[in-house]
């Protein structure tokens, strides 16, 4: 089924009809959040493109970049496959530092962005559309994978994709990827940390799902533990070499959706994952 035209809001971003906690499986997040991203890429662009910038490396709302953690550690020469890479100003980073990349996103208006960004900067990498859950990409082909916010949250099997991640990898390979942190889930959506007041159980595995008049999905997240990440993880026989829950850059002012500094020098807001494929 293809998704929906979306009617976008005042904030040029899609225009949900409701909201539910309720089981969304691959085939409808898949096709809801490739609809909804397409919709939402110039709003989301214009609101945050200058924090993520055209060539750089931005894990988190945090303010933690890669050129300061060092996490995929040098990529020059390696091959990267970035997942999720929305308007692609990682992998440009990633290119300019000596990598060969490939990106990837599941939405053709990211990938629009995407495509204007390398002629803007002169920066080419090669794009490629395609769902974290089945990449058409050969067994072992990466030195790295890294995922920035991109993918993972909005898959429906997250050990599917981790498996695929984890067939691409060279033994021995990297794989680092940030995602909301499951801390996040039973407290309210604000950056406001007077609101900081459990609101629903931290166990509520029910994806969030955002629909239209018509009770399709058109926004699909899903809610994972900590445990579940690292168990999602291990479970696909990679091996887990850290958790970073990063905390927020000092001078950082942005606010970005429910993160602030204040409510960043108070609670987690992101888990990265940082794992290997064992030789």
């Amino acid at each position: 089924m293809p998704a929906p035209v979306l009617p976008l809001g005042p904030d040029g971003y899609p225009a949900a009809g409701g909201v539910e906690r309720r089981p969304a499986g691959a085939a409808e997040s898949a096709r809801a959040n490739r609809g909804w991203w397409d919709a939402a890429a110039p709003a989301y662009l214009a609101e945050h493109g200058d924090d993520l910038g055209e060539v750089d490396f931005l894990w988190c709302p945090e303010g933690l970049r890669e050129d300061d953690a060092h996490l995929l550690g040098d990529v020059a020469g390696r091959r990267v496959l970035e997942v999720g890479c929305g308007s692609a100003p990682c992998a440009r980073w990633l290119r300019r530092a000596g990598a060969e990349v490939v990106a990837l996103d599941l939405s053709a208006g990211m990938l629009a962005r995407a495509a204007e960004g390398n002629r803007a900067t002169g920066l080419t990498v090669p794009l490629l559309q395609a769902d974290a859950g089945a990449l058409p990409l050969a067994d072992g082909a990466f030195d790295v994978v890294c995922s920035a916010f991109g993918g993972l949250p909005f898959v429906a099997d997250v050990e599917g994709a981790l498996a695929e991640v984890a067939r691409v990898l060279r033994p021995g390979g990297r794989v680092v990827a940030s995602v909301n942190h499951p801390f996040r889930w039973p407290l309210p959506d604000s950056p406001d940390p007077d609101d900081l007041r459990v609101v629903s159980s931290y166990f509520d595995r029910r994806p969030y799902v955002e629909t239209d008049d018509a009770g399709r999905a058109v926004y699909v997240e899903h809610h994972r533990t900590v445990g579940d990440w690292v168990r999602a993880v291990v479970g696909v026989g990679l091996v887990l070499d850290d958790l970073v829950e990063p905390e927020w850059a000092p001078g950082r002012t942005q606010v970005w959706g429910q993160w602030s500094p204040a409510r960043g020098a108070l609670v987690p807001g992101t888990l990265v994952l940082v794992a290997h494929r064992p030789s």
